[in-house]
């Protein structure tokens, strides 16, 4: 979505990665003035996609480029809205989905039955708003939320590692063998 609002282009998020960027300008943006429909609703599972959701924000750029009457690259007046909009249906989703989730793991005893945790990485970690959304569900039922520093959740390989000393400092290990392994420092 960052990529398609050419937010490389705009002049308060130049510098910054597509989902820094949404998550910035949707901070002044109007969620209310677009709606998108949440992707997978006919389905009562736990599957995220947003393939769906990537379409309508698609279709929906495309006519606010013909209703402004500017091209595919150019920056859209409505952009803040547009940005906040999808950001919100995207938190949406991953709370719906994570409740679900979290509703099967319980009747299923998959998890304690006390202070459960609920643990989340990666970028949609770093977004303030989604881990702020996730925080309310997580106290919502009695779940701790665990997410790393937002510095820490921006690169997959910074992911990997993170992972790798907390299993080492739980004693889990890392690997069962480390034959075979070919690695080339940088």
């Amino acid at each position: 979505v960052a990529r398609r609002l050419s937010l490389r282009k705009h002049p308060e998020c130049h510098s910054m990665a597509g989902g820094k960027a949404i998550e910035h300008l949707a901070q002044t943006g109007n969620q209310d003035q677009l709606t998108f429909r949440l992707p997978m609703q006919q389905y009562r599972n736990c599957n995220f996609s947003f393939s769906g959701l990537q379409n309508l924000v698609n279709n929906a750029i495309i006519q606010k480029e013909k209703e402004e009457g500017i091209q595919e690259g150019e920056i859209l007046s409505c952009v803040k809205d547009v940005a906040a909009a999808v950001q919100h249906a995207v938190a949406v989703h991953i709370i719906q989905r994570t409740y679900r989730a979290m509703l099967f793991c319980i009747k299923n005893s998959i998890l304690p039955s006390k202070k459960a945790t609920l643990v989340v990485s990666g970028g949609v970690a770093s977004n303030q708003y989604i881990r702020k959304g996730l925080q309310n569900l997580a106290d919502a039922n009695d779940f701790a939320l665990l997410c790393p520093p937002p510095r820490l959740c921006t690169d997959n390989g910074v992911m990997i590692a993170w992972n790798g000393i907390e299993r080492l400092r739980a004693g889990l290990g890392v690997l069962h063998s480390t034959a075979g392994i070919r690695y080339e420092p940088r």
